[in-house]
């Protein structure tokens, strides 16, 4: 990840947020686990505060936690003592060539040089080594959602989800590098209060609103007005947890 990259993509502000996001769907992840075919080491790359690495490290997984901010890191260190913690970054993960049998991007993919990811990732997983990308997704379907959703588009027109939300197939599918591609989802419903799911997005760094800035705070604030008149005080919020899975040739 080049100093441009971090930078952009600092989550120092937005650590103490992450508590209030739905971890992914737990039968998701043990599908994942039993497809790993007996992986033992797994790379969780931008592990955040270890939302991902927790529910691992709970099947069994050794886990080694690559992440580039202090702020985070030292969350998820609280969180997760049993695995081993690492700053670094997806492109420059400091690990050993063929040292580990899976790797894993938690809602971190995205954020990342993509293709250079994918080196890296190939770089340091052994011969027929596992790779999952996966994001959770709010359903924009859903009537309480698309409220939300429509609210936060009366003062941004151009809002999108951005390449989070994008099919990750074309990633793999021209790369050289992996194959086999194996794509889940599974739908789940959290239940929220309007005041915890507005902390939750304090969580979400963006290009479209900036809560470093007072311009950024204020546009927030109006959204979340807004949001306060118009959806109700607990949330029953439906995700899709979403996995594009490769085999590394």
């Amino acid at each position: 990840m080049s100093e441009l990259i971090q930078k952009e993509w600092d989550y120092t502000k937005h650590a103490q947020f992450y508590s209030y996001r739905p971890n992914y769907a737990g039968d998701a992840i043990d599908v994942l686990v039993a497809w790993s075919k007996g992986a033992k080491r797994v790379a969780d790359i931008g592990a955040g505060t270890g939302n991902l690495g927790i529910m691992l490290a709970a099947r069994g997984l050794d886990v080694i936690e690559i992440e580039p901010n202090d702020a985070m890191r030292e969350i998820g260190q609280e969180r997760l003592k049993n695995a081993k913690w690492i700053k670094a970054n997806g492109v420059q993960t400091t690990l050993s060539d063929k040292s580990v049998d899976w790797v894993t991007f938690g809602s971190s993919f995205n954020v990342l040089d993509r293709e250079l990811a994918l080196k890296e990732a190939y770089r340091i997983l052994k011969d027929g080594g596992k790779l999952s990308a996966m994001w959770n997704h709010r359903d924009l379907n859903d009537p309480i959602q698309n409220v939300a959703q429509e609210i936060i588009k009366d003062f941004i027109p151009s809002y999108h989800g951005g390449a989070r939300r994008e099919d990750q197939r074309p990633i793999f599918e021209s790369s050289e590098l992996f194959g086999d591609i194996f794509y889940i989802e599974q739908d789940f419903i959290f239940t929220q209060s309007l005041e915890n799911y507005i902390l939750a997005w304090k969580s979400v760094k963006n290009n479209f609103w900036d809560l470093n800035t007072e311009a950024g705070k204020k546009l927030f604030e109006s959204i979340c007005e807004k949001w306060r008149s118009k959806l109700p005080q607990t949330l029953n919020i439906r995700y899709t947890t979403r996995a594009w899975n490769v085999t590394k040739k």
